[in-house]
């Protein structure tokens, strides 16, 4: 197989880009194809939680602030915490930091359905709530990622990153609907309590599967000892002598800060704006729209093959991921926002999976979990920006003009990038 090398400052060592891996590697897989679909299924509980308490919290306290709020508390534990955990990965079995991780996701849910079922939710319960679940996205990503690599080895993660963006995508997709039946069907109570049982088929599976995140290390020592502050500034400092490792990191932060995961809490206020009829069905095709591009993105992209995973690739399909957020922003046609999601969303995920991709093959084994760490800190961390440049600024500016302006500010962003990778 054809491939194209270079090389990594961490290491010293030739790092090899696979040109044209096998369709749909991963789920021909089967260790990583269990794994695929018990991650979508949790991504989806995360996401049928965001559809119940956001609906909840909007309905009860009509806050701006809050909404800004919980994209802030979301994802400021993945800038403290990614490098730390991204350690705690490195060192541990990752299926028990994995199943640690759903252990929490699972009790925060069953905290919001206490809260409903008393009626005795308050601000302070949420902001609480909103941050441990905040802190269990953050300690499942570098295990997850190291899992991936363990199933699939070097030639085929391409394949496995993609694969595993585009089932968490599903569950973005299904996530609105599954939410909203529930929300429904069941009431925001009784929905977030059974929303519990979809972390379980991951949870189950990590139980059984013999990899650990570790197995192709090939003899990569994993002394156990204790992680800090020290050990995560010396991957740092690592990282930044890598040019390209650099520009991915860059290219990850600059998205999730201006734009990031403001979209979702922001949507409600764009359907008011936007939907002509029921609301709350305008909200829901929102984001059933935002979550298809990124199914629709990586089917499409695993199928053809048409993007490698190289730093022109990410900077091109960031800076679409840009603009396509821009019109978005300003068009006043409910229709071609919603084509425009789904053409953000399919952009999006090209540059999330090329990104990861890249790093994980470039990370040396024994830091890659900190290596990704890094990554994570940044293309997720920063989304806590986009709670700034988007919710808080909203309040300010109206919605619309925030999300604008931030889009804008990503495609200069991006095109500054462009010019340092060259």
């Amino acid at each position: 197989m054809e491939k194209a090398g270079g090389m990594c400052a961490a290491c010293g060592q030739t790092t090899h880009v696979p040109a044209a891996p096998r369709r749909f590697a991963a789920l021909r897989n089967r260790d990583a194809r269990p794994y695929l679909f018990g991650a979508a299924l949790a991504m989806m509980a995360d996401n049928i939680e965001h559809v119940i308490t956001y609906w909840v919290l909007w309905e009860k306290f009509h806050s701006p602030v809050l909404s800004g709020f919980q994209v802030i508390s979301h994802w400021v534990p993945f800038l403290f915490l990614s490098v730390w955990f991204g350690s705690l990965a490195d060192r541990y079995d990752c299926r028990r930091v994995i199943q640690a991780a759903q252990a929490l996701f699972a009790l925060v849910s069953v905290a919001w359905g206490v809260l409903f079922l008393t009626g005795t939710l308050q601000i302070w319960h949420a902001c609480v709530l909103l941050v441990l679940h905040g802190i269990a996205g953050a300690l499942w990503g570098p295990g997850e990622q190291l899992m991936l690599h363990d199933f699939v080895g070097d030639e085929e993660l391409p394949s496995a990153v993609r694969l595993n963006a585009t089932f968490r995508s599903l569950g973005v997709l299904f996530g609105p609907a599954v939410g909203s039946a529930l929300l429904l069907g069941l009431g925001p109570t009784w929905g977030i309590f059974a929303n519990v049982a979809f972390y379980l088929p991951l949870t189950l599976f990590l139980f059984v599967t013999k990899f650990t995140g570790h197995s192709r290390d090939g003899g990569v020592p994993r002394v156990r000892q204790r992680v800090g502050i020290t050990d995560s500034i010396r991957v740092l400092r690592q990282v930044r002598a890598d040019h390209t490792l650099v520009s991915m990191i860059i290219l990850g932060g600059l998205g999730s800060f201006f734009v990031g995961a403001s979209l979702q809490s922001a949507m409600p206020l764009f359907a008011q704006d936007l939907g002509s009829g029921n609301a709350g069905t305008a909200y829901g095709i929102l984001l059933f729209a935002n979550g298809a591009g990124g199914v629709l993105g990586g089917l499409v992209l695993e199928a053809t093959g048409w993007i490698r995973p190289t730093v022109l690739s990410a900077v091109i399909s960031t800076g679409l991921y840009g603009l396509f957020t821009f019109f978005f922003a300003i068009t006043p046609s409910y229709p071609v926002a919603v084509v425009l999601l789904v053409a953000g969303g399919v952009a999006n995920l090209a540059s999330m999976s090329v990104g990861q991709t890249v790093v994980q093959l470039m990370a040396p084994p024994a830091d890659r979990g900190r290596v990704i760490g890094v990554y994570g800190m940044s293309a997720n961390g920063l989304r806590f920006g986009s709670g700034i440049t988007v919710g808080l600024f909203g309040a300010v500016v109206g919605i619309h003009w925030s999300l604008g302006l931030s889009a804008a500010a990503l495609c200069v962003g991006t095109l500054l990038v462009a010019r340092y990778a060259r």
